[in-house]
């Protein structure tokens, strides 16, 4: 064999062996496209919140007073019905003050007030005598929400706070109420306080007795910013959120809370009115992420609504 045959031998065994090698490397990978998360988002609102405490209480009437006679004897006539409304000084019953062989004329039992007979608990020939109430009168128009607040409320309760009440008889209405008496002391037995509350509107379907649930609002803010507290994300001790900046990437916020309720919260620090903040998709994010708006929510309103 000659020199070039030994040539063309080597050069061709290089040749395979280079290409061997260059099949051994993995080929350079393309570049990652970066990940976009989809996310929705909803703006911040400036403007009131409420908190409050929920009790529960029971209509009663703010006066009302029983009906005696002026002398022992039989029941004649009852003049008036359960539930009827009557004027101070209207005839309710008259009663027989005879005794044997002492005859007498009937002696009438008026009203000492104007209001509803809300019981009447004697029959007509119920023999009685001057301790025993023929009738219990009410001044339904002028009733109060008695109820009772736990011990660690009470810093929260001062005459003069608003509240709404609500009854199951009327579904989707509330009425407007404010504390009026405080008393002094808590219930030993029970470990809370007593607390009257006024109607201050229109009540006149509410009926003494009724079951109601009291929301006492604690506190009135006005113009404060507020967003949907599950836009909150907390980890490690932190409580932040991600805002959205240019549309397609989100700065994550560590914000100040004040209160939060009815999955409202109050951010006092780190957000301003009108910002962009992501309420569903923020579990997965991470400071400078990118992503997709899909759907951007109505803000609260700014005006507050108690639930």
């Amino acid at each position: 064999m000659n020199n070039k045959h030994r040539f063309l031998l080597s050069f061709a065994g290089l040749v395979l062996i280079t290409g061997l090698l260059v099949s051994c490397f993995p080929k350079p990978k393309a570049k990652e496209e970066a990940v976009v998360f989809a996310v929705n988002v909803i703006p911040a609102t400036k403007g009131e919140l409420h908190d409050y405490i929920q009790v529960n209480g029971d209509v009663e009437s703010l006066a009302s007073v029983d009906v005696f006679a002026n002398n022992n004897g039989t029941v004649l006539s009852i003049n008036a019905g359960l539930g009827q409304y009557v004027s101070a000084g209207q005839l309710i019953a008259k009663v027989d003050p005879s005794k044997p062989g002492q005859n007498f004329l009937p002696v009438p039992v008026r009203a000492p007030i104007s209001g509803t007979i809300i019981s009447l608990p004697v029959r007509v020939g119920t023999t009685i005598s001057i301790q025993t109430p023929i009738a219990e009168i009410s001044r339904t128009s002028e009733l109060e929400v008695v109820t009772y607040i736990a011990e660690r409320f009470i810093e929260n309760i001062k005459n003069g706070l608003n509240a709404q009440v609500a009854f199951e008889a009327f579904p989707g209405q509330s009425f407007p109420a404010r504390i009026k008496e405080v008393s002094p002391v808590l219930d030993p037995s029970t470990r809370s306080l007593q607390v009257k509350l006024r109607f201050t509107g229109n009540a006149r379907q509410v009926k003494a007795g009724m079951f109601a649930e009291v929301r006492i609002i604690t506190q009135d803010k006005k113009d404060v910013i507020k967003i949907p507290a599950t836009c909150l994300v907390h980890r490690f001790g932190k409580t932040f959120l991600f805002v959205v900046k240019d549309q397609n990437a989100v700065e994550q916020r560590d914000v100040t809370t004040g209160i939060q309720i009815d999955d409202k919260a109050e951010i006092v620090s780190g957000l301003t009115a009108g910002e962009l903040v992501v309420i569903q998709g923020q579990n997965v994010l991470a400071d400078k992420a990118n992503v997709r708006i899909i759907q951007t929510l109505d803000p609260l309103p700014v005006i507050d609504t108690i639930q």
